[in-house]
């Protein structure tokens, strides 16, 4: 049985009963982590095997009271229990680079299983915060930087998540983009920004059935989000009307014990610092109504009831990271990673005709599969891209590999070489989820953070790539990071670029199909590549405030009329596609687009049509066009298919501050259908709703 909204609720009388029968005491358990940071950092230390979320996180649960305990699992790029075991898939970014829906919900189930395997029952790794600037750390666990895509990508891993009937965490509600900063920074944005933005994605999951929330770190307009009314009772469960129960982030997610009770929270996690006995005390003291600890346990009992009660089914441990789930992971790295240039189709290598391959980069022999924070997976092995690429080749071709430090001796290399491949970018050091700068302070052991300096390559690598790439014109480069990543002052140095991301256990392997051609890529940025930096939203990292304009990403670039060196949803393929008979109508319910697509080309590979709607004719300042629709197509040599995407019209309205609500313009809008946010890949039309 599904665990739908509709079945959840069903369990509603029941939980009222039960309810009834607890002491305050007793409801005020259910709505506490049953793990203490002392009990966890001590672990860790006598157990060198041990980290964080080793084993799911319980909170509440009374047996004989037939209420199940929460058990908590984090992500979003596989389950983080236990070491040498859980597949580790691509980072979100990556998987966001696919656009391909059916396959996020397949991860979703595999996730799913993972977790019913380890005993746990709610997956934390919904992340969907839309990064305001790509520099913030933790921008590899989201799909991108546009609403609309979040909102599709993250909804099909709810759905698939919640179809092996564990409870889906949607994180971190909101406003939650700035690393260094998060546990201070008050983050502020006008009406319209907030509901236009950053909160529609949010809503979009909330509709496709997910069943908890995981409140941010940071405050939105003075007050942290783990104790805001206004985002917790008022939107979430009030205008959304959400089912589910609120949880906290771990350790410093509320900071007040009355604060967080009467703005919403439900349960606190993974410790019990400020509920428990301070909780019971401030109901009898009258700063907390009984009446909110009686919502809170009735939610979290009835949604812990229904996914509880939906099956019977066993999930024993040979599910964790087997052969499928594994095939699964390279699936979405060689679909997410994505050709950015090609000059003289130096891409694909033919391996066959190869004597020598030189391989540069410290990166090139590490396992990169993203940062070491609380989403940190620990798979049973890593393929390097230098081990993907020597067990690619044939037996008589040699694999040679520098880290390239000296740069004379990297050029002499280059010049015997057949071909060059370097493999540069980040690693878990340059930036993730950030904790403290002190290490052995840190609970998760890692301290990443946000790109403070620069949004570019470090300078050794800028330097290795001008150096080298000249010599041979046979040179790729291998961008590894979790979300943009300048190329401006070295693109022009080689022949080819391949955005990687974080690309999982398998990466290398996805790396090497791709780079000879056994694989065609067909990933799409899931970001605009600008010239300059100065040409995104720029960010104080260290700081109290931050105000977050309405433009960001693409459409601030077509905003201001900058054309970008890389537009949104560009990537490159080792065949071509033609789009053409583009037709656009309305029936008044939804925006429809259609065309047909061919596959020009010489060999199979996969297209994403992307459909905009634009706002010209608006009475307010709108966008140029924003994304709202896309479809992935898979097409044989010569092959063509007819493609129709469809948008609501609510989705076309804008938010009013004057009245506080939506509003949908009756005027003409442009329309678009193509392969990339850019006006030379996009074929135009028009629609009028009146």
């Amino acid at each position: 049985m599904k665990c739908t909204k509709e079945h959840r609720l069903s369990y509603n009388a029941r939980a009222e009963e039960i309810v009834k029968g607890l002491t305050l005491e007793e409801k005020v358990f259910l709505m506490s982590g049953r793990i203490s940071l002392e009990e966890m950092v001590k672990g860790m230390k006598e157990d060198p095997n041990k980290h964080y979320n080793y084993i799911p996180y319980p909170a509440g649960g009374i047996d004989e009271k037939g209420i199940p305990a929460m058990k908590f699992c984090d992500g979003p790029r596989g389950v983080v229990c236990g070491v040498g075991q859980s597949t580790c898939f691509p980072v979100t970014m990556a998987r966001g680079a696919t656009f391909d829906v059916e396959l996020e919900e397949r991860v979703g189930r595999a996730i799913g299983k993972e977790i019913r395997a380890w005993g746990g029952n709610l997956f934390g790794g919904v992340c969907i915060n839309l990064p305001y600037n790509p520099g913030w750390g933790r921008s590899q666990e989201t799909y991108g930087e546009e609403s609309f895509h979040l909102g599709q990508m993250g909804s099909a891993l709810v759905r698939g998540v919640q179809a092996e009937n564990v409870i889906a965490c949607v994180k971190h509600y909101a406003f939650n983009s700035m690393e260094i900063s998060r546990f201070k920074v008050d983050v502020d944005a006008d009406k319209r920004t907030e509901r236009e933005v950053y909160l529609p994605h949010f809503k979009d999951c909330i509709d496709a059935g997910a069943a908890s929330v995981m409140s941010a770190y940071n405050l939105y307009k003075g007050v942290h989000c783990g104790h805001s009314d206004y985002l917790l009772n008022q939107v979430l469960k009030g205008e959304w009307d959400f089912d589910g129960f609120v949880i906290s982030d771990f350790i410093w997610g509320i900071l007040d014990t009355a604060d967080a009770a009467n703005g919403g929270m439900d349960i606190e996690m993974c410790a019990t610092i400020h509920f428990g006995d301070k909780l019971v005390k401030a109901v009898r003291d009258g700063l907390v109504p009984e009446e909110k600890i009686d919502e809170a346990a009735v939610r979290i009992i009835r949604t812990l009831l229904a996914f509880t009660e939906a099956d019977d089914k066993e999930y024993d441990m040979s599910l964790v990271g087997c052969d499928e789930h594994i095939a699964l992971a390279r699936e979405c790295a060689e679909k997410g990673i994505t050709l950015l240039q090609n000059t003289d189709n130096v891409l694909p290598l033919n391996k066959n005709k190869l004597n020598q391959i030189l391989v540069l980069g410290e990166l090139a022999d590490k396992g990169v599969i993203g940062d070491y924070g609380s989403s940190r997976v620990f798979p049973k092995y890593i393929v390097t891209p230098l081990q993907g690429i020597t067990d690619a080749v044939p037996n008589n071709v040699e694999v040679v590999y520098y880290s390239g430090e000296d740069l004379e001796h990297a050029r002499k290399l280059a010049g015997q070489a057949d071909a060059v491949v370097f493999v540069v970018g980040y690693d878990h050091d340059d930036e993730g989820e950030y904790v403290s700068e002190d290490q052995t302070d840190a609970y998760t052991g890692g301290i990443g953070g946000d790109r403070v300096n620069s949004l570019g390559l470090h300078q050794h690598e800028i330097d290795l790539i001008k150096a080298v790439g000249p010599v041979n014109k046979n040179s790729v480069a291998v961008l590894i990071g979790g979300n943009m990543i300048m190329m401006t002052e070295w693109k022009d140095d080689v022949s080819g670029i391949l955005m990687a991301y974080y690309p999982g256990m398998e990466g290398g392997t996805a790396l090497a199909n791709i780079i000879f051609g056994d694989v065609n890529p067909s990933g799409k940025l899931p970001y605009v590549v600008p010239y300059k930096e100065e040409d995104l939203p720029q960010v104080e990292w260290d700081t109290t405030e931050q105000f977050y304009e309405y433009y960001h990403g693409y459409a601030k670039l077509e905003r201001e009329g900058v054309e970008p060196l890389l537009p949104y949803g560009f990537g490159l393929s080792y065949t071509t596609f033609e789009v053409k008979d583009a037709k656009f109508n309305t029936d008044g319910q939804s925006v429809t687009a259609q065309c047909t697509v061919t596959n020009t080309g010489g060999r199979a590979g996969a297209e994403v049509v992307q459909m905009y709607v634009g706002f010209s004719n608006s009475k307010v300042h709108r966008p140029v066009k924003i994304l709202r629709g896309f479809a992935r197509v898979e097409l044989e040599a010569g092959e063509s298919k007819d493609v129709t995407i469809s948008c609501p019209v609510e989705k076309l309205r804008w938010y009013n501050e004057e009245t506080n609500a939506w509003e949908l313009e009756k005027m003409e809008y442009e329309v678009y259908i193509g392969t990339s946010s850019a006006d030379r890949d996009l074929l135009q039309g028009k629609v009028t709703i009146s």
